[in-house]
């Protein structure tokens, strides 16, 4: 079984590990105050931890914070303990002003990614681009009319691709790989597309879905 630590406390992260938890993986979750996810915790069963624990405890990580803390989430959390691991890259680059005419505002370019940025930044990490263009409501197990949706990923290291992969399949998804980290730069702004409706509309329950010939 494997041991899948979340890094973020929000609901992304809580959502995620519930459903891990769900899925038959040995889940913890960690804040930087864990005490904060007492209650959480109390409800799920799912143990709260530091990111320094959850990163030395783990196999597989999911970063799931805001887009402008993931390099300093990783760093407190220890490059040392995180070499060599799968860090499932939940986040996007979206920057600290409001969305125009529905649009969120990114701190990176087009010829740029956040997941780009991280590769970089800990060339040890195995990263792969997971979960960030579909609401939380909707991550583990969503179910439609139409059918699986698409989660797109993509991401330097072929295994590490295989295992979310396989992980999606158990979660409902079915897979588009896009190829390696450079394909952030198309995959994270799917996020700007996905929110409009929410923001213009309020309708936060939707998904991609790739249909092939």
């Amino acid at each position: 079984m494997e041991k899948i630590g979340i890094i973020g406390s929000a609901v992304v992260g809580q959502t995620l590990a519930k459903g891990f938890k769900q899925h038959g993986y040995d889940v913890r979750i960690a804040s930087r105050s864990p005490e904060k996810l007492r209650d959480f915790a109390a409800q799920s069963g799912i143990q709260a931890v530091t990111s320094a624990d959850v990163a030395s405890w783990a196999d597989v990580i999911v970063l799931a914070v805001h887009g402008p803390a993931a390099e300093d989430a990783l760093r407190t959390a220890g490059e040392g303990s995180l070499r060599g691991k799968v860090v499932i890259d939940t986040t996007n680059p979206i920057a600290e002003a409001p969305p125009v005419d529905g649009v969120l505002q990114y701190f990176t370019g087009p010829n740029d990614s956040l997941l780009e940025r991280l590769q970089r930044t800990f060339p040890q990490m195995r990263f792969v681009k997971a979960f960030n263009s579909v609401g939380a409501a909707r991550m583990v197990n969503p179910s439609f009319k139409g059918g699986k949706p698409t989660m797109f990923i993509c991401g330097n290291d072929a295994a590490a691709k295989g295992w979310v992969t396989a992980l999606l399949d158990r979660f409902g998804w079915e897979t588009a790989d896009m190829g390696n980290a450079v394909a952030a730069r198309a995959i994270e702004p799917l996020a700007q597309l996905w929110c409009i409706p929410g923001f213009q509309r309020n309708h936060w329950t939707h998904a991609f879905k790739m249909l092939w010939d």
